[in-house]
């Protein structure tokens, strides 16, 4: 009876330890599928395609205590690159975010010459054949060439032993990389042992998780890529549609990328609180690039208008032909009135070259009046509108005025060659700017650009377009855009009515504008104290540009 009462004991015992280990089995099981929940969501999450790499192997690594392991990603040519390799043993960290490139080349799937797969290597096999391979030690296997890992081991005194090599597949199942563990490490004594079966289908399930929120990232990588290479197509078509303006596009966003970063970086002052996320410095940058997409609704006669009388064709030709008219009237009016007897022929002849004198200074004033500038004083229109009172005789004989009323205007105008109602059209770009990108469904971390780019041309005393704007009512990144703008614009090269500006006259101007409340003070600040005009110069400006510049001449 009391054996029998002894087994029965046992028998619950046994039972009990069982129900134990079955318990911790349980718990394991539900701790790994928890942090593969964790991780599944932590993936999902991560944004940065070099992060992403990185955490799919790190926390590859922790779920099997391996010491060691490589990401590999498919290549359009059919190889296997290299993406992420760590190895904590050897303190080796390359690719991904660590910005040590990894100097070996991409493993070929396919042999070059025969064209046959390469299921020599275990990585390009499991890339092949979409399964799992689990090695317990390399150095016992002739399953796969691990010639290479022990060329390592020979020359670092390494041992790689064992293996686990599981396939990246996306949504259709197509594998898109291969995740490579070495080294399973006990986690209690450090020793190095095969890795558990029991954790492959855990890092199985990783490793699925991890495909399609790389595939995911990958895909939006490609979208960002195409959505970028389209936006600048679209500014270098504008820039192309004038010699004039070549390059303004692609440099305004240089200027305005310089300044978000001195302000980011920026450690005192109004700015020590700013920063700018990832997406909203992605959101700047396009807003940079598209700032003036709406000039492709511009007409190239406006655009291209490089002096004040150029319509078809630079209308200064046709007064210099009148100017030639009234000398040839003024020759035939010499020459008979020199015929005439007891005519004074000296008299008539100084007469005569002092006419010649005035019609060349008239034409050599309007030539220089037509080519426009910043600037055009009082008493040079109050000339253009004398020499518009002479009369000259048209080919019918007919005495007409020698500048015609749209000739004055257009001569007249005292900025730039355009007169008020193509400055009106060209100013109209914005608002076509604005109207264009809002029509456009841009995702919520995009919402901005519409803003951020139609806000160039606004001034903080509201005296801007096309909303007129004040400084409050203006966003951060706009007024950075206006100051951006600004600067392009008066260093430019290229523009048809004026000479490139140094860098002192640039800041000169910028200066005042500040005094009059168009653009930001404290930006104006950062960008001479934050050396952006600098470096900018440097990279961007022609060598007769870059002057001496004593910045505490402008900050007032």
């Amino acid at each position: 009876m009391g054996k029998r009462r002894l087994g029965v004991g046992r028998r619950l015992g046994d039972r009990a330890e069982q129900d134990r280990r079955e318990g911790r089995g349980r718990r394991q099981e539900d701790v790994q599928f928890q942090k593969l929940i964790e991780v599944g969501l932590a993936l999902s999450a991560e944004t940065n395609h070099e992060r992403l790499m990185e955490s799919i192997l790190v926390e590859a690594k922790g779920m099997c205590h391996a010491d060691g392991g490589t990401l590999y990603l498919k290549t359009e040519e059919d190889d296997l690159s290299f993406a992420i390799m760590l190895n904590d043993t050897m303190k080796i960290a390359m690719g991904g975010t660590t910005g040590v490139e990894i100097p070996f080349p991409p493993l070929p799937l396919y042999d070059a010459d025969s064209g046959e797969p390469n299921h020599h290597n275990v990585a390009t096999h499991v890339a092949l054949d979409g399964n799992s391979v689990n090695v317990t030690d390399a150095y016992e296997t002739d399953d796969f060439d691990f010639s290479g890992a022990k060329k390592f081991d020979a020359d670092t005194g390494y041992r790689s032993q064992s293996f686990l090599t599981v396939p990246l597949k996306n949504y259709g199942q197509d594998v898109i990389g291969v995740l490579q563990l070495i080294n399973a490490r006990d986690a209690k004594t450090g020793e190095v042992g095969a890795f558990d079966v029991d954790l492959q289908p855990i890092i199985e399930a990783l490793a699925s998780q991890a495909a399609v929120a790389l595939d995911n990232q990958l895909l939006l990588d490609k979208q960002r890529k195409l959505l970028e290479s389209f936006i600048q197509v679209i500014a270098s078509a504008i820039d192309a549609k004038s010699p004039y303006t070549g390059g303004h596009c692609q440099r305004v966003p240089v200027i305005a990328e310089m300044l978000a970063a001195a302000a980011c970086d920026s450690e005192s002052g109004p700015f020590r609180d700013f920063a700018l996320s990832e997406d909203e410095q992605y959101e700047l940058y396009i807003a940079s690039w598209l700032h003036d997409c709406g000039k492709v609704t511009t007409p190239e006669y406006v655009v291209d208008k490089a002096t004040k009388l150029e319509t078809i064709y630079d209308r200064i030709e046709t007064v210099k032909t009148r100017l030639e008219v009234l000398k040839r009237d003024a020759e035939i009016a010499y020459l008979k009135a020199a015929t005439e007897p007891g005519a004074d022929a000296e008299s008539l002849r100084a007469e005569f070259e002092a006419r010649l004198a005035e019609l060349d200074d008239h034409g050599a004033f309007l030539e220089n009046a037509n080519l426009g500038g910043e600037f055009m004083a009082d008493e040079m229109i109050e000339r253009v509108q004398e020499i518009a009172a002479l009369s000259w005789r048209d080919a019918s004989g007919q005495e007409q005025p020698f500048l015609s009323e749209n000739e004055v205007d257009n001569l007249c105008i005292k900025r730039g060659t355009l007169n008020d109602e193509e400055r009106e059209v060209i100013n109209n770009h914005i608002v076509m700017t604005i109207e264009m990108l809002e029509q456009l469904p841009f995702p919520k971390t995009l919402v901005r650009v519409p803003e951020f780019a139609g806000g160039h041309h606004e001034k903080l005393d509201g005296t801007g377009y096309p909303q007129g704007l004040t400084g409050e009512q203006m966003s951060l990144p706009a007024r950075m855009m206006a100051i951006a703008d600004i600067f392009e614009a008066l260093t430019a090269a290229d523009r048809p009515y004026k000479k490139a500006k140094t860098l002192t006259e640039s800041l000169r101007i910028m200066s005042f504008m500040v005094k009059d409340q168009h653009i930001d003070a404290e930006l104006f600040r950062l960008f001479l104290e934050g050396g952006v005009y600098q470096r900018y110069a440097e990279a961007h400006l022609l060598p007769e540009q870059i002057d001496d510049v004593s910045i505490a001449d402008y900050l007032g």
